[in-house]
């Protein structure tokens, strides 16, 4: 949190908005018509964990403060191809329950406009266009709202809220349980991959039949036939696996079905059984499954001790595309 909110620094004055490519439930938003505002703009991207995790706060915020001044806009900046979709951003928007505007920067020219570099990053604006603070990341959430107080006050909104939100976040919007977290974001695609250890590796943009390997912690392995691009491997044939040993609470995994496919079955299990009380809320105890959309998908969240384990997920129909696992 800031050391002085009366004394906030002048970072420089909001880049324009013109670069977005659609605006979603507002028309396009100027700097000239949001003078006199207080902005809080929010770069986010639907399937990022941290992004959904900090969304219940930016959620409480816009709602909280709307009627004395207060303007969130979401900057959608895509970090997946599938992000880019104007059909899949609307659906996630509805499903989040995100009401407040969403500027889709597909082309990335505001995150090059602002020089972000972070997904989530929160700018706050005062009411005369200045950038006061940023905050990169999760967390710091009540000296976030500290600010967003501070500049309403600026602004000459009366009674301001001096309370800070208190925000019962679920699924996979919950905090990370940090202190068992022994598990990084780890990307499925060849260009960004690591830890793989079926034998042989990648065979890059072919259709290869992968074998499972041993596992040390943090590493990754695929069964099965699948074809594996710079973003993503795809399942060309039904029975395909893909295991992973974590330590973490929580497992998500970013996928979806591919063009044409309609919704993909999968089984989970954990350790090589049913994760019962341990399943997470897009599977059941069974560990079954349903991939509709693409997104990301919370399989595991455990209810006891964390220690290392073993996930496997295997994919009762072909066509599903996996891009990334992140754990919290």
């Amino acid at each position: 949190a800031p050391a002085d909110l009366n004394n906030l620094p002048v970072e420089g004055v909001m880049p324009p908005l013109s670069g977005a490519t659609t605006w979603i439930n507002s028309p396009p938003l100027t700097r000239e018509q949001l003078r006199g505002k207080v902005v809080v703009v929010d770069f986010w991207t639907y399937s990022c964990i941290n992004c959904l995790r900090a969304l219940p706060y930016v959620r409480a915020w816009a709602e909280k403060y709307k009627d004395q001044g207060l303007v969130v806009i979401g900057v959608h900046t895509p970090e997946f191809a599938f992000e880019k979709s104007e059909a899949n951003v609307r659906e996630a928007v509805a499903r989040l329950g995100v009401a407040y505007p969403v500027a889709m920067d597909n082309d990335f020219a505001v995150w090059r406009a602002f020089k972000n570099q972070y997904w989530p990053a929160h700018y706050f604006i005062d009411g005369q266009g200045r950038i006061r603070h940023h905050h990169f990341g999760e967390g710091d959430y009540d000296g976030s709202e500290r600010v967003i107080q501070q500049l309403l006050k600026e602004a000459g909104a009366a009674d301001v809220a001096s309370d800070l939100v208190q925000v019962q976040a679920q699924g996979a919007e919950a905090a990370a349980d940090m202190a068992q977290l022994a598990s990084p974001e780890t990307y499925i695609g060849y260009a960004r991959a690591e830890n793989f250890r079926s034998p042989g590796g990648f065979a890059r943009d072919a259709v290869k039949t992968y074998g499972p390997a041993a596992l040390q912690l943090n590493d990754w392995s695929l069964a099965g036939s699948w074809r594996v691009t710079r973003e993503h491997a795809a399942l060309t044939a039904p029975g395909g696996r893909l295991a992973f040993r974590f330590k973490a609470r929580d497992l998500h995994l970013v996928m979806g079905p591919g063009q044409g496919d309609a919704g993909v079955r999968f089984r989970v299990r954990i350790d090589g059984a049913a994760p019962g009380s341990d399943a997470g809320s897009d599977i059941d105890a069974q560990g079954l499954g349903r991939i509709d959309r693409q997104r990301l998908y919370q399989l595991i969240r455990q209810a006891g001790p964390v220690g290392e384990r073993t996930f496997e997920i295997e994919f009762l129909d072909p066509g599903v595309q996996v891009f990334a696992f992140t754990f919290g």
